[in-house]
């Protein structure tokens, strides 16, 4: 024979209680009765516990390649964007037209490229990365703050890995501004 009490409960916590027992094969002795269970024996959960646990540890590593994975790529596009704004002269104006269409159409290949990779679920990062420790092994060894780096060779041609981009036109920027007609002796 179980023992019965009776248990004064506030509003809030009845209403909860009230709504959980209506879901059916429930009722608030069972209830209870599991709640005071739990709170009394902490160690009966632990597998439930250690589950959630380690889900929590999986999506805790999950979120740190994450946010590791976007601070490179952060990086990567800022000096990319640095270099490429130290390096490009502006364009006359009556080059800017063919400058733009090549522009356009590089774009496309470009778009086209990273299309390619995404379904075939390559990683440009992992591959460069992989490159780079096969061919420059000490690299990653270099304190950068000593500025001392060991010496290495040249990589043969075979050792060079050629990556599937195809290569882009290089934009000609002509200098017409000096034309001998322009000179009046």
């Amino acid at each position: 024979m179980k023992p019965r009490i009776n248990v004064y409960l506030e509003d809030h916590v009845d209403a909860q209680l009230t709504l959980i027992c209506k879901r059916p094969g429930t009722n608030k002795s069972r209830i209870v009765n599991d709640a005071l269970d739990r709170f009394f024996n902490p160690e009966k959960d632990t597998e439930t516990s250690s589950a959630l646990i380690r889900r929590l540890d999986r999506i805790s590593r999950s979120m740190e390649r994450l946010d590791r994975n976007q601070s490179i790529e952060l990086e990567t596009v800022a000096l990319f964007i640095r270099y490429f704004l130290t390096i490009t002269p502006p364009l006359p104006e009556v080059d800017q037209a063919s400058a733009h269409a090549l522009g356009r159409e590089r774009f496309e290949a470009f778009v086209a490229q990273v299309g390619r990779r995404l379904t075939q679920d390559k990683n440009l990062l992992s591959e460069v990365l992989e490159t780079i420790v096969e061919t420059k092994p000490d690299l990653f060894t270099v304190d950068p703050d000593r500025n001392t780096q060991p010496k290495h060779s040249e990589p043969s041609p075979e050792e060079i890995i050629e990556d599937d981009l195809s290569p882009l036109r290089p934009v000609v920027i002509e200098d017409d501004e000096f034309e001998e007609e322009d000179y009046d002796d």
